[in-house]
């Protein structure tokens, strides 16, 4: 198998952008945006997307390639991937490219794939998303463990998104969402090697305090007061977006709001690393061994050619 597909993951305010591109532009090779909200072009601050600058240094696939008002998902995100190493008009696909970013479910999607779930129909997804407005989060996690107990118990019950899908599937079908979920690894065809990157603690809490800072240096509110028209959109259902958007409603004072993305920052991280520490084919290293990291993927690629 001679495509390969780097996968440069770990929690955010570890390193991964400036890395990614001395990788990228070590080894030749585009980068893949593996962060969900990134795709969105109206939040690069909120999001801290790729400057202009790296942008024009290396290549990238799906930077601000979507409007907040579009929709998307990790299935998608699966295919338009995968449709990158496929035959083109104008060559063979992608040989070699570096997959980086923090979305757990977009980098599982790609590694392992997404079960075959039905695409929900406009008219159900409608319904469910007034439903939604109508009586709160609440009652549609009440019906959640009612309709299918068994993913009440495993999905992140403070997410719309999850919990509406869930029940958009039930509706739709008449079947649980946990009867499509046979959770089976499919087949990719590229390699894949997985750098995983991390910090001790205090030095991610420090990193994640000093970035939120310089976000809001860098006009973040200005960000969130020009998209607080769509903040009903699941899309800026994030932290930055969220906390900001109480204070534009008066809820908290601006000092508030700016310590609680700092909290909601730390905790994401928390529930990153955790996640990514589950995958025992992740191999780890601090963002400064750069050398060791070039070093651990010439040794994938030399093994991967004797095979």
């Amino acid at each position: 198998m001679s495509k390969t597909l780097v996968v440069l993951l770990g929690p955010t305010g570890v390193g991964k952008t400036d890395l990614s591109i001395r990788l990228a532009d070590t080894f030749r090779m585009p980068i893949i945006n593996a962060d969900s909200r990134q795709i969105f072009r109206e939040i690069p601050i909120g999001t801290a997307a790729p400057t202009a600058e790296q942008l024009a240094r290396v290549k990238h696939y799906f930077v601000g390639t979507h409007q907040l008002t579009d929709y998307y998902s990790a299935s998608a995100y699966e295919q338009d991937v995968l449709r990158l190493f496929k035959p083109q008009p104008e060559g063979e696909g992608l040989e070699m490219a570096l997959l980086t970013g923090g979305s757990m479910m977009y980098i599982d999607a790609v590694c392992n794939g997404i079960d075959d779930i039905p695409t929900v129909d406009d008219q159900t997804r409608d319904w469910m998303k007034q439903r939604l407005a109508d009586e709160g989060l609440p009652a549609l996690v009440e019906e959640l463990r009612t309709l299918d107990p068994e993913h009440y118990e495993i999905v992140d019950r403070q997410n719309p998104r999850r919990v509406v899908h869930a029940l958009e599937i039930c509706h739709m079908t008449g079947r649980t969402y946990t009867s499509f979920r046979t959770n089976t690894k499919k087949e990719r065809p590229f390699r894949i090697i997985k750098i995983g990157l991390n910090r001790p603690r205090e030095e991610l809490y420090n990193r994640i305090n000093l970035r939120v800072d310089q976000m809001i240096a860098d006009g973040l509110l200005d960000e969130a007061r020009h998209v607080y028209p769509l903040r009903h959109m699941n899309a800026l259902n994030t932290v930055g977006f969220k906390e900001l958007f109480a204070y534009l409603d008066g809820v908290w004072t601006l000092q508030e709001a700016v310590e609680r993305i700092k909290g909601n920052t730390r905790r994401y991280m928390r529930k990153q690393l955790t996640w990514f520490k589950r995958d025992d084919q992740i191999a780890w290293f601090h963002p400064l061994q750069e050398d060791e990291i070039i070093s651990f993927i010439h040794e994938q690629l030399d093994s991967q050619q004797s095979l």
